[in-house]
């Protein structure tokens, strides 16, 4: 199998994708995309016959993410429908555990936290928490009479984008 450079809009996400990379996780695999994109020719996105996704679905979107025109893929053209779900499932499988101590001891813990690893280490320096200073706060509250159910939502949804805070009786 060879691989290939295509135009990113060529390749489709899998609709059966079992593995998700959201918030943090899915920002710092777009940064590591932009800053490292020699590292998708190395580990290239496997698609089926179709240009469905098999392995790489959220490296895919956060290329697009990223504004990439192109992917490197490899086409698995030589599997069957069940070996493609297997191979969807076992390209998401987690193998492996990591060894905390030489993760501690020989690398930048705030390089490999970029590269997307949870650390169960501390990589700043620990500080005393202070206890803090509790303030009062007045809060004032008043009740309006809307006359339908429209005006109260227009009022609501105005009151609510200058910062106010709004609750329902009924």
């Amino acid at each position: 199998m060879k691989s290939k450079k295509v135009k990113i809009s060529d390749v489709k996400i899998n609709p059966n994708n079992p593995r998700l990379i959201k918030d943090d996780k899915f920002k710092k695999l777009v940064k590591s995309i932009q800053e490292f994109p020699q590292m998708l020719d190395i580990r290239p996105i496997v698609v089926n016959e179709d240009m469905i996704v098999l392995g790489g679905n959220m490296r895919l979107k956060a290329c697009q993410e990223a504004g990439l025109k192109e992917v490197t893929i490899i086409i698995a053209d030589h599997l069957t429908e069940d070996q493609q779900r297997e191979f969807l499932i076992k390209d998401n499988v987690s193998g492996g555990e990591w060894d905390w101590d030489i993760l501690a001891n020989e690398w930048d813990g705030e390089q490999l936290e970029d590269w997307g690893l949870d650390l169960k280490f501390a990589t700043d320096p620990i500080e005393e928490e202070q206890p803090e200073e509790q303030t009062y706060i007045p809060t004032f509250r008043f009740e309006v009479t809307c006359g339908t159910e429209v005006q109260k939502n227009k009022l609501m949804a105005d009151l609510l984008l200058k910062g106010y805070s709004c609750t329902e009786d009924y």
